[in-house]
């Protein structure tokens, strides 16, 4: 029997209270306006709040000592109720969460002595923490003292997933696949990728979820964040689609599939796919607890410059081309991330989530952008993105400093293919690795089928 949202929030608590001997205080943050105050950005709470709150609420901040939680939140106003509609008492938000006491937001500054906190990302909440805690507490600043320790206890704790989390974190996963299935029935339909990016992220809202990050749906694969969805689609282009759903208590889910327009890969562009897919299987395969997730990073490297060279495109002994950093000519960000309340989990946190302790990020070009350097363990939960890319710049950069271990004509019959993703959502387990998006096909062949549906 699943524990009850009470009991989950009641025993993350309780965990925190064996870590740290000092109280905390969690803000939710406020939302944002646009251009006018009463115009403002979709709110999204903060995710440390989340973790113990379970509530997407706004303004409101949480105290925690000793396993025990004191809600603060100010009751809603009139003027509330006109235009939003009623909404839960102070006292019914604090008994949904199993809150020991609830009070006014004015009462927070009370309890400020002796508190460690972390900082919220909206400029209204950091100003309120910074003029309590009378010294500045800003995203950009890193954690110190008490703080940092606060830090690092939330860290061990969100690394690795409890039922509670799991349960959500599948409910993501499968809106996801849903999402990329629906993108990829309608590809052959559609005339922009924007038209493909709404019949996708219609079916998240259709779950009442948003998206977990601004959607990439690009036929321009090799720009890794392309946020523009004007461009048409072509027969023979291929479509990198980048798409994850947010539940409402704010899990998510992070899918990316590259798919041909037209319904069939090319030659060209098959080979290409394979050998992402031989990375993405290899690096799956070999996850267990105790590894390293930088060898899995390895490891697809190593893979990607094995195939590279059977294609012709790179030439030299695979291993040497990654200790020289070739293969990042094609394939330069790091194979994956932490997932969890946040699509790039505690990345608010810079590198205290993603390296272990002792460890800094390397200076190397195939090493410098990955996002997670620690050792495997049960309950983790990463992503696993192996890609390759066309990169203009990087390639014009590569020619005079690689020009002799990439084959640049026989890269020149590659030139529909810009740039190809296989993203999927690995789970850690006692003994291997759970792909909870494994219902969405990865085999060129499959995804060819779901296309023709």
């Amino acid at each position: 029997m699943p524990l009850s949202l009470i009991e989950n929030l009641r025993q993350r608590r309780q965990k925190l209270s064996t870590l740290i001997d000092f109280p905390a205080i969690l803000w939710a943050g406020n939302t944002n306006p646009r251009n006018f105050p009463a115009n403002v950005f979709p709110y999204r709470a903060s995710s440390h709040f989340l973790y113990f709150a379970g509530l997407p609420l706004a303004n409101a901040a949480i105290h925690l000592q000793a396993g025990k939680l004191q809600l603060f939140i100010d009751e809603p106003t009139a003027n509330s109720a006109l235009w939003h509609g009623e909404t839960a008492k102070r006292d019914e938000i604090a008994a949904q969460i199993g809150a020991d006491a609830a009070y006014p937001m004015a009462e927070l500054a009370s309890k400020i002595p002796d508190a460690a906190t972390i900082a919220v990302q909206d400029a209204a909440t950091w100003t309120q923490q910074t003029q309590l805690f009378n010294r500045m507490i800003l995203p950009q600043i890193p954690p110190q003292g008490i703080d940092l320790e606060l830090a690092r206890a939330i860290v061990k704790l969100r690394l690795i997933h409890d039922e509670g989390a799991l349960i959500e974190l599948r409910k993501a996963s499968a809106v996801s696949v849903a999402a990329h299935k629906a993108g990829m029935a309608a590809v052959s339909k559609c005339k922009t990728e924007a038209e493909v990016r709404a019949a996708m992220e219609s079916v998240i809202i259709a779950h009442d979820m948003k998206t977990s990050y601004n959607s990439i749906v690009t036929v321009h694969g090799e720009i890794l964040h392309n946020e523009h969805y004007h461009h048409p689609i072509q027969p023979g282009d291929l479509l990198l689609a980048d798409v994850g759903a947010e539940t409402p208590t704010g899990w998510a889910g992070d899918i990316t599939r590259t798919f041909p327009t037209s319904g069939k890969f090319s030659s060209t562009q098959r080979d290409i796919y394979d050998v992402v897919l031989a990375a993405h299987d290899a690096c799956i395969a070999a996850m267990h607890p105790g590894v390293e997730y930088a060898d899995i990073h390895l490891l697809a490297c190593q893979v990607i410059a094995e195939g590279l060279v059977d294609l012709g495109i790179l030439q030299g002994k695979p291993e040497e081309l990654v200790e020289k950093d070739v293969h990042a000519v094609f394939f330069p960000h790091g194979i994956g991330h932490l997932l969890g309340l946040d699509v790039h989990d505690m990345e608010d946190l810079g590198d205290l989530a993603g390296y272990e302790e002792g460890r800094d990020r390397s200076q190397r070009f195939g090493l410098g952008y990955l996002r997670l350097n620690r050792t495997l363990r049960a309950g983790m939960l990463v992503t696993i993105e192996p890609g390759f890319y066309q990169v203009p710049a990087i390639l014009n950069s590569a020619r005079s400093h690689y020009q002799y271990l990439i084959n640049w004509e026989r890269l020149q019959q590659f030139a529909d293919v810009r740039g190809i993703r296989i993203e999927d959502d690995v789970l850690v387990t006692d003994t291997d690795a759970d792909i909870l998006t494994k219902e969405l096909p990865t085999a060129a062949n499959a995804i060819e089928e779901l296309i023709a549906r």
